[in-house]
């Protein structure tokens, strides 16, 4: 199916901005006076059931009729190369490498934060032998979705929370802490850092390596609080989120295309015309605003080991925007990249936010989807387009019921004219509020995969993908 009969197919409107701009305001304005959340919906693949893993026989998910799925990668199960599969899955992609499936997945050790000697993942090549985080290589069988062969392939690092796939083959792996050498004391006394290296980096992790590399850390690409990367497959320029109540959107242009080893420039969005502009409330949606970008004259600053809004502070100084809690990034094939704001908005349920490039050094921001309730979508997080679509799949990580946030966690899809629709519920017994983290489409479009982050498990999804409606 052509992307043409595809986009027919979901009944989305191919009218002009204008009109999906009315539609929503119509929906706002029903909600506004009636409270019902209903003309947000969107029907998707239909009704979700309890579903039985193909290969298990547990019941981990509910999801469409017709929909199956394999569970694969366990916490705690013996890798192909010996070592233990870590905890915490978290972000993830997917490669076709010669004729095999990979999926490149983090791992999300925290570690109390505090240096633990011997604790890396890997046999050896670590950067930093006092940490438990990194990544794992699972080669899939495309035919059954189970395990050919698995092993380590980055060691050493912390707080490997998402990242993002390159064009050109590679995953990049993202630290979520800017713990260092440096021994903090919070305000109860109780300590963190005092690691043997700075941590905060971004790590490239090449998806047809066959064991973990010896680590390289891309300085250049800033040291704060990373959560996500995406890739613009024409320019190279490097998209990266910020994972904090108050950050900031940057892109990396690195020296030469391919080789973010070599450095380039870091740069932090600004709203044209509004400095320090805060994006978290009162935006309206489908509104666009002109963008441009500052640059940070310290990407990798001593001072974050004491002060993790180091980098952001600087964007700050120079009239950058704010954001509230960026998450997932992806780039679709036009170089336009989606964003998620975890808290943003006046609900505090999440933003979808789109960034388009007009010029190299300019572009038009706009806020496709804010949620006017925490029952159609809370706390927005990874974020993944289905090929030869323009459905933005979403991990919810809505595990803040005691802040008005709600007991379960989905993965939902947004579509083009701003309507959410359900595809996926946790329902595994044994982490039931547990995040969705780390989705993403083979690049056949056949398979999704995501990890459920506290059980440790990696899914496998596949069906009929063509039948959804708007």
């Amino acid at each position: 199916m052509d992307r043409r009969s595809f986009i027919a197919n979901l009944g989305v409107f191919s009218g002009s901005l204008a009109i999906a701009c009315s539609s929503l305001g119509r929906r706002a304005e029903v909600l506004g006076q009636t409270g019902d959340v209903s003309k947000y919906r969107a029907f998707g693949f239909g009704e979700l059931f309890p579903t039985p893993a193909k290969n298990t026989g547990e019941v981990v998910l509910k999801l469409p009729k017709g929909f199956e799925y394999t569970v694969i990668g366990k916490a705690g199960d013996k890798l192909s190369d010996g070592r233990i599969t870590p905890r915490a899955h978290d972000g993830m992609a997917t490669f076709k490498v010669g004729k095999e499936l990979r999926l490149v997945r983090n791992h999300e050790v925290t570690g109390g934060r505090i240096p633990r000697p011997g604790s890396a993942i890997g046999a050896a090549n670590h950067y930093d032998e006092t940490c438990g985080g990194g990544t794992t290589t699972l080669i899939i069988d495309p035919k059954t979705r189970l395990i050919v062969r698995d092993f380590v392939s980055l060691s050493g690092t912390l707080v490997n929370c998402a990242g993002g796939p390159t064009p050109w083959g590679s995953w990049i792996s993202c630290e979520e802490t800017t713990i260092g050498p440096t021994i903090r004391t919070d305000a109860k006394g109780n300590k963190t850092g005092g690691f043997p290296k700075p941590h905060g980096y971004c790590f490239e992790v090449s998806a047809s390596a066959n064991n973990n590399l010896p680590p390289v850390p891309l300085k250049a690409m800033g040291r704060f609080e990373h959560e996500a990367v995406a890739v613009d497959p024409k320019s190279g320029v490097v998209y990266l989120t910020e994972d904090f109540a108050t950050c900031g959107l940057y892109r990396f242009l690195p020296k030469r295309n391919k080789r973010l080893a070599e450095g380039g420039r870091l740069q932090m969005l600004a709203v044209k015309g509004k400095p320090d502009y805060d994006t978290r409330t009162k935006q309206t949606m489908r509104s666009s605003m002109a963008a441009t970008w500052v640059t940070i004259d310290d990407p990798d600053p001593a001072s974050a080991d004491v002060d993790t809004l180091s980098v952001y502070k600087q964007g700050k100084a120079k009239g950058a925007a704010t954001f509230g809690r960026l998450e997932g990034i992806c780039a679709d094939k036009n170089g336009a990249v989606y964003f998620t704001a975890t808290i943003g908005g006046d609900s505090r349920g999440g933003q979808i936010w789109k960034y388009e490039a007009t010029s190299n050094d300019e572009g038009r921001l706009t806020l496709l989807f804010e949620s006017p309730s925490r029952q159609l979508l809370d706390m927005p997080d990874n974020v993944c387009l289905m090929p030869k679509s323009e459905l933005l799949f979403v991990c919810e990580d809505s595990d803040y019921v005691g802040e008005g946030g709600t007991p379960e966690n989905l993965v939902r899809i947004l579509t083009p004219d701003g309507r959410i629709a359900d595809f996926a519920v946790n329902i595994y017994e044994k982490s039931p509020r547990s995040e969705f983290a780390g989705t993403t489409f083979s690049r056949d479009g056949k398979t999704l995969s995501f990890n459920i982050q506290s059980a440790g498990v990696t899914c496998a999804v596949w069906g009929d993908w063509s039948r959804f409606k708007a």
